[in-house]
């Protein structure tokens, strides 16, 4: 690690170009290891190649730790008016209707400026710079629910390179660097974002078919068991942390490409800050070939116009999106009115009794806040399914942060706790709204 005093600056030749590092001492990690800015520089410098296989050419969302890994991280769409001249841009128009420029990083240099920026992760969006409205990547996430294991989300990632198999595309698997896996298709830039999604959701709810005990296709988290696969990643706007991105866990944990061949056995604590740069030497990038293999969507088009016929519409968008054409209702199950029932049995609707528990921008205190309520409540904890525990990954337009609540469903009525001030309960958004409604008052 760099013993250079914070208030330095390091100079890197890289490539040619000169890129200053400020602050190069401070620490980004320093719990279970130690790791300055510095040495986060040098660990993308050394794994350049891979990382800029998915990143190269591609707008990028900045996803800004400035404080380190364990402070508040914040996204930041528009590029830095104070930047190289070498560093180039593209406009990007949202779902909203605002347009932002973002910058595009296509070599080592421009990659170490931004990462001197506290971007610890790299958020590209799934399409290249000469064509803003047709990604050539879709995307499928794997996120596993609470209490599922690892061993379940290697079993539903090997099902989706199977079917993906069945219609001609070939999937590039990669460990997210939490808790789950991403599988990652580059396709042909023929189609909008909307059939690219279309095409998601086709493939998620074919997977949750042939593993309904452990793959869901569901959005609403209250519906959701095992592994839920988000086809909703490839909505316009939507970026995830690409291959080699650094995540902000206490053992700097990098999302991993792997061979299909390591899927199996793979452990995604192996693939560290530390460790990378080693298997990178070793084996170089098991994704350097991932450009060469664009296929076609029509097959998974094909399913899903059969889900349609079948009288499966579209399923939830994010939020933030307006109301789709074909999409259901936008409520969550246990809030929705059923109007059949209603007009048949006169019976009031039922709320699912769901309680929030902690909210942090920090999801391991999020979880430890889980832990404490699980302790304080241990009766109650028993009772609980592990689709009951909802962990939420809120963010708003800068910020992010960690929900959890827990649906007492399984629970007697008798035996439920009582709604309690959350814990812990740190909210960005609430805390944003507050600070402006006292300097309005003042």
């Amino acid at each position: 690690m760099s013993g250079k005093a914070e208030d330095e600056a390091e100079v890197l030749s890289i490539e040619g170009r000169q890129v200053r590092v400020t602050h190069p001492g401070k620490l980004y990690f320093s719990k279970q290891m130690k790791l300055s800015k510095l040495d986060l520089v040098r660990y993308y410098l050394s794994i350049a190649p891979g990382a800029l296989t998915g990143i190269r050419n591609r707008p990028l969302v900045l996803k800004r730790f400035v404080n380190g890994a364990e402070g508040d991280a914040f996204y930041q769409k528009r590029a830095p008016t104070d930047r190289p001249s070498w560093l180039r841009t593209v406009t990007l128009a949202f779902p909203s209707g605002r347009t932002a420029e973002e910058l595009v990083v296509d070599d080592a240099a421009g990659l170490a400026w931004i990462v001197n920026l506290g971007c610890i992760e790299l958020h590209p969006h799934p399409v290249r710079s000469e064509d803003l409205d047709h990604p050539d990547e879709l995307r499928v996430d794997l996120d596993p629910g609470p209490g599922v294991s690892w061993a379940e989300v290697r079993r539903v990632a090997l099902e989706v390179k199977a079917l993906l198999d069945e219609v001609g595309l070939r999937g590039w698997a990669k460990t997210s660097g939490s808790r789950g896996m991403h599988v990652n298709v580059r396709i042909k830039p023929r189609w909008s974002f909307g059939e690219v999604r279309r095409a998601a959701l086709a493939l998620s709810r074919a997977v949750e078919r042939r593993l309904p005990a452990v793959a869901s296709s569901q959005w609403w988290k209250e519906e959701r068991h095992g592994v839920f696969l988000d086809y909703n990643q490839n909505a316009k706007d939507r970026t995830t942390a690409s291959a080699y991105s650094v995540r902000p866990l206490p053992d700097a944990r990098v999302s991993a490409p792997l061979q299909w061949s390591e899927v199996p056995d793979c452990d995604p604590a192996d693939f560290t800050v530390h460790t990378m740069p080693g298997r990178f030497v070793e084996i170089g990038d098991p994704h350097a070939d991932m450009n060469d293999s664009a296929g076609s969507l029509d097959k998974l088009l094909d399913l899903a116009s059969k889900d349609e016929a079948d009288g499966l519409g579209d399923a939830p968008w994010p939020p933030h999106f307006r109301k789709m054409e074909g999409e259901a209702r936008r409520v969550s199950p246990s809030r929705a009115k059923s109007s059949s029932v209603k007009a048949i049995a006169k019976k009031p609707r039922t709320k699912m009794p769901l309680i929030v528990i902690a909210n942090s921008p920090h999801e391991d205190a999020a979880l430890a806040g889980l832990e404490r309520w699980k302790r304080k409540y241990e009766e109650v904890a028993k009772l609980l399914a592990v689709d009951d525990v909802l962990v939420d990954r809120m963010r708003g337009r800068s910020s992010i942060w960690t929900r959890i609540r827990v649906n007492l469903r399984h629970v007697p009525e008798e035996l439920r706790p009582p709604k309690e001030t959350p814990d812990p309960d740190d909210d960005p958004t609430r805390s944003f709204f507050t600070k402006r409604v006292s300097k309005k008052n003042a």
